[in-house]
């Protein structure tokens, strides 16, 4: 999303996994999912199918808004069609309303839209200079930057080996330079990319009217989906929030907005029919969800990325897969709560000194992930894994919390082997 590409893909209200440093002052705390199966009475199943329902709702939603943050991403968009794809799979063990969303999601032929918009909107891009993925552009411009200021900073230090004394006043004004110019340009790069959206946002979708429509109306079907599944289990609708991009979807209830550079996310929930009563809240419920929806620390919720595939020795990590596992975010979160952590001596340059476009860790949006802490994690006092936090995405306001072995010969206990294969 990138509301992106949510949470920014995936941002429904029902998990909320807490991290914390110290296992002795860590309760073990139970997700929102967990919360409202015990007192509403729930099957799990029912609620994991609604939450796959608001994760392709929240791609598709997404895409079709900036479809911009998604080109030259070939390698990101699969791995997000790869896993709506095992979702809308699933539909076909579902009821017939289910069947019916995947009979739609085939008829419609939504990943050959996306990837017919992803290529229209490519060649754009194309006609008018952009070759490259913005964060592609940002590294290649702070390379081109930071070599020559590199280049000067050395050429100052080894003066004074050969006898040519070097002022300090010279020095700190150089060091100054140094932190500020890097930054003036990413600044630049991001103001002109968000500048070049705004300018085409409507040339886009004039020219894919037809492809944009046929997102929205499969987003609205599966909406209409959610809804229906939850007065049927007589769920109080209020206690489902969400966010999305577009405000325009049938019997939802905007329940707040925030502006993210240029785009709005809208925070919802759906609305009973007409003349329908609400559902009442049970009172374990009730102060939970009258809460704000901003308190805007809380709102970050963990989206788990694995990296599979993995290859590395001894702590350093030469090549992965990143995997979305979103569905197994309660065993994950049950993971870390039963393991200690501490912070590696390591840093993320030298754990994985390959870190690219190519081999990323990548938000839902689309974006890099900037990594920021690096937690070497003890399961049981059995199992080491690393644990990796990224920082908010400045992009979308996400956050990706990547979990990896730490050694490709690390024997996987047999109870975590579906996490991290």
């Amino acid at each position: 999303m990138n509301e992106n590409e949510n949470e920014k893909i995936e941002r429904s209200e029902f998990r909320e996994q807490p991290l914390r440093r110290s296992r002795r002052t860590r309760p073990v705390r139970k997700t929102q999912g967990q919360i409202l199966q015990e007192a509403l009475g729930l099957n799990p199943e029912d609620l994991k199918n609604i939450e796959a329902k608001l994760s392709i709702i929240k791609f598709l939603d997404y895409f079709s808004e900036e479809t911009l943050d998604f080109i030259f991403k070939d390698r990101n968009v699969e791995q997000y069609l790869a896993k709506i794809s095992e979702k809308v799979e699933k539909f076909s063990l579902g009821g017939e309303e289910d069947k019916l969303l995947k009979k739609g999601f085939e008829d419609k032929k939504i990943f050959e839209t996306v990837e017919r918009l992803k290529a229209n909107v490519e060649e754009l891009a194309i006609s008018k200079g952009i070759t490259k993925s913005v964060d592609k552009r940002l590294r290649r411009l702070s390379l081109l930057v930071s070599a020559p200021l590199l280049g000067i900073a050395v050429i100052f230090l080894i003066l004074p080996y050969f006898g040519i004394p070097v002022d300090s006043f010279i020095m700190f004004p150089l060091l100054c330079v140094f932190c500020m110019v890097p930054q003036l340009v990413k600044s630049t790069v991001v103001k002109k990319w968000y500048n070049f959206k705004e300018e085409n946002r409507r040339e886009i979708y004039t020219k894919n009217r037809d492809d944009f429509l046929v997102l929205k109306s499969y987003v609205g079907e599966v909406l209409a989906n959610i809804r229906s599944n939850l007065l049927e289990m007589e769920v109080p609708l209020e206690l489902i929030k969400f966010s999305l991009y577009n405000r325009d979807y049938e019997n939802l209830k905007i329940i707040n907005q925030k502006q993210l550079k240029g785009l709005t996310e809208y925070y919802v929930s759906f609305e009973y029919p007409e003349g329908m009563e609400p559902f009442p809240i049970p009172e374990t419920l009730r102060q939970q969800y009258e809460k704000p929806i901003f308190p805007e620390k809380q709102k970050d919720e963990k989206n788990f990325v694995v990296l599979t595939e993995m290859k590395g020795k001894e702590g350093v990590i030469t090549s992965f897969t990143p995997s979305l596992k979103d569905n197994l975010a309660d065993k994950i979160n049950q993971l870390l709560n039963d393991s200690e952590f501490t912070e590696s001596p390591l840093k993320f340059t030298e754990i994985i000194p390959n870190y690219s476009a190519d081999m990323a860790i990548y938000c839902l949006c689309g974006e890099i992930t900037d990594i920021s802490v690096i937690n070497i994690c003890n399961w049981k006092n059995k199992f080491k894994y690393y644990l990796f936090e990224g920082r908010q995405c400045q992009q979308c306001g996400d956050k990706i919390y990547a979990i990896s072995l730490m050694d490709e010969d690390t024997e996987i206990p047999e109870e975590l082997k579906e996490i991290f294969s």
